[in-house]
Protein backbone atom coordinates (compact mmCIF):
# COMPACT_ATOMS: atom_id res chain seq x y z
CA UNK A 1 0.00 0.00 0.00
CA UNK A 2 1.51 3.84 -1.17
CA UNK A 3 2.53 5.84 1.76
CA UNK A 4 -0.58 9.01 1.97
CA UNK A 5 2.59 11.50 3.35
CA UNK A 6 4.98 10.31 -0.02
CA UNK A 7 4.08 12.24 -3.41
CA UNK A 8 3.01 10.37 -5.85
CA UNK A 9 5.46 11.46 -8.53
CA UNK A 10 2.82 10.77 -11.29
CA UNK A 11 0.45 13.23 -10.56
CA UNK A 12 2.32 15.86 -8.99
CA UNK A 13 4.65 16.92 -6.15
CA UNK A 14 1.76 17.01 -3.21
CA UNK A 15 1.25 13.76 -1.33
CA UNK A 16 -2.68 13.04 -1.47
CA UNK A 17 -2.93 14.15 2.37
CA UNK A 18 -0.81 17.40 2.07
CA UNK A 19 -3.92 17.91 -0.79
CA UNK A 20 -6.29 16.65 1.89
CA UNK A 21 -5.08 19.49 4.42
CA UNK A 22 -5.04 21.89 1.71
CA UNK A 23 -9.14 21.13 1.03
CA UNK A 24 -9.75 20.69 4.74
CA UNK A 25 -8.95 24.59 5.16
CA UNK A 26 -12.88 25.37 4.00
CA UNK A 27 -11.35 28.40 2.35
CA UNK A 28 -13.25 30.32 0.06
CA UNK A 29 -12.37 28.84 -3.81
CA UNK A 30 -9.89 31.92 -4.99
CA UNK A 31 -7.97 31.42 -1.95
CA UNK A 32 -8.17 27.24 -1.38
CA UNK A 33 -6.68 27.67 -5.37
CA UNK A 34 -4.22 29.98 -5.35
CA UNK A 35 -2.89 28.14 -1.89
CA UNK A 36 -3.13 24.77 -3.99
CA UNK A 37 -0.62 26.63 -6.67
CA UNK A 38 1.34 28.28 -4.32
CA UNK A 39 2.08 24.69 -2.82
CA UNK A 40 2.42 22.98 -5.94
CA UNK A 41 5.19 25.59 -6.47
CA UNK A 42 7.10 25.39 -3.57
CA UNK A 43 6.97 21.37 -3.81
CA UNK A 44 8.55 21.51 -7.36
CA UNK A 45 10.99 24.04 -6.27
CA UNK A 46 11.83 22.02 -3.27
CA UNK A 47 12.60 19.07 -5.46
CA UNK A 48 14.48 21.34 -7.59
CA UNK A 49 17.04 22.64 -5.04
CA UNK A 50 17.63 18.85 -4.32
CA UNK A 51 18.61 18.26 -7.54
CA UNK A 52 20.79 21.42 -8.21
CA UNK A 53 22.32 21.45 -4.67
CA UNK A 54 21.81 24.97 -4.84
CA UNK A 55 21.38 26.67 -1.46
CA UNK A 56 19.20 29.08 -2.75
CA UNK A 57 15.85 29.22 -4.65
CA UNK A 58 16.61 28.16 -8.35
CA UNK A 59 16.60 30.57 -10.91
CA UNK A 60 14.17 30.54 -13.53
CA UNK A 61 17.23 28.61 -15.81
CA UNK A 62 17.83 25.83 -13.66
CA UNK A 63 13.96 24.99 -13.27
CA UNK A 64 13.67 25.14 -17.03
CA UNK A 65 16.96 22.44 -17.45
CA UNK A 66 15.11 20.13 -14.27
CA UNK A 67 12.02 20.46 -15.86
CA UNK A 68 13.55 19.09 -19.33
CA UNK A 69 15.23 16.61 -17.41
CA UNK A 70 12.02 14.95 -16.28
CA UNK A 71 11.14 11.93 -18.95
CA UNK A 72 7.35 12.99 -19.44
CA UNK A 73 8.20 17.09 -20.12
CA UNK A 74 11.69 15.99 -22.14
CA UNK A 75 10.04 16.82 -25.09
CA UNK A 76 8.17 19.68 -24.44
CA UNK A 77 10.05 22.55 -24.56
CA UNK A 78 7.79 25.59 -25.01
CA UNK A 79 5.71 24.12 -22.28
CA UNK A 80 8.93 23.87 -20.01
CA UNK A 81 9.78 27.22 -20.81
CA UNK A 82 6.18 28.47 -19.86
CA UNK A 83 6.33 26.22 -16.43
CA UNK A 84 10.07 27.53 -15.45
CA UNK A 85 8.16 30.95 -15.72
CA UNK A 86 5.50 30.34 -13.22
CA UNK A 87 7.39 28.74 -10.93
CA UNK A 88 9.74 31.13 -11.01
CA UNK A 89 7.14 33.93 -10.60
CA UNK A 90 6.06 31.61 -7.92
CA UNK A 91 9.48 31.80 -6.11
CA UNK A 92 9.39 35.25 -6.05
CA UNK A 93 6.01 34.94 -4.51
CA UNK A 94 7.25 32.68 -1.71
CA UNK A 95 10.06 34.87 -0.99
CA UNK A 96 7.75 37.87 0.13
CA UNK A 97 5.74 35.24 2.34
CA UNK A 98 9.31 34.23 3.99
CA UNK A 99 10.63 37.82 4.25
CA UNK A 100 7.48 37.98 6.56
CA UNK A 101 8.44 34.84 8.52
CA UNK A 102 11.79 35.46 8.91
CA UNK A 103 13.11 32.15 6.82
CA UNK A 104 14.27 30.94 3.74
CA UNK A 105 11.53 30.61 0.76
CA UNK A 106 11.71 26.59 0.87
CA UNK A 107 12.01 26.42 4.17
CA UNK A 108 8.54 27.35 4.08
CA UNK A 109 5.97 24.87 5.51
CA UNK A 110 2.05 23.59 4.49
CA UNK A 111 1.10 25.70 7.77
CA UNK A 112 2.99 29.08 6.65
CA UNK A 113 0.90 29.36 3.34
CA UNK A 114 -2.26 27.69 5.26
CA UNK A 115 -2.28 30.97 7.64
CA UNK A 116 -0.97 33.17 4.82
CA UNK A 117 -3.88 31.95 2.89
CA UNK A 118 -6.34 32.41 6.02
CA UNK A 119 -5.38 36.13 6.10
CA UNK A 120 -5.41 37.15 2.39
CA UNK A 121 -9.24 35.69 2.72
CA UNK A 122 -9.51 37.79 5.50
CA UNK A 123 -8.55 40.16 4.03
CA UNK A 124 -10.62 39.93 1.05
CA UNK A 125 -13.64 39.50 3.24
CA UNK A 126 -13.15 42.66 5.40
CA UNK A 127 -13.09 45.05 2.68
CA UNK A 128 -15.73 43.54 -0.17
CA UNK A 129 -18.62 45.49 0.10
CA UNK A 130 -21.68 44.45 2.44
CA UNK A 131 -24.20 42.32 0.09
CA UNK A 132 -27.67 43.36 1.11
CA UNK A 133 -30.42 40.65 1.72
CA UNK A 134 -32.51 39.66 -1.65
CA UNK A 135 -35.93 41.06 -0.78
CA UNK A 136 -38.28 37.50 -1.21
CA UNK A 137 -40.65 37.87 -4.02
CA UNK A 138 -44.28 39.39 -3.45
CA UNK A 139 -46.98 36.64 -2.53
CA UNK A 140 -49.37 36.37 -5.19
CA UNK A 141 -52.61 38.27 -4.79
CA UNK A 142 -55.71 35.35 -2.97
CA UNK A 143 -57.66 34.14 -5.63
CA UNK A 144 -55.42 33.48 -8.28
Amino acid sequence: MPDAAAPDHGQGPLSISELQQLEATLLPALERHHLRLLAHGLRTLQQVQRCTAEPHLPKQAAIEQWLLAQSDLSQEPDFCRQLAQQLDSAGRQLEQLALQRGVAPLELDLEALIDWARQQADQRLATAPPSTPQTPPAAPPAGL
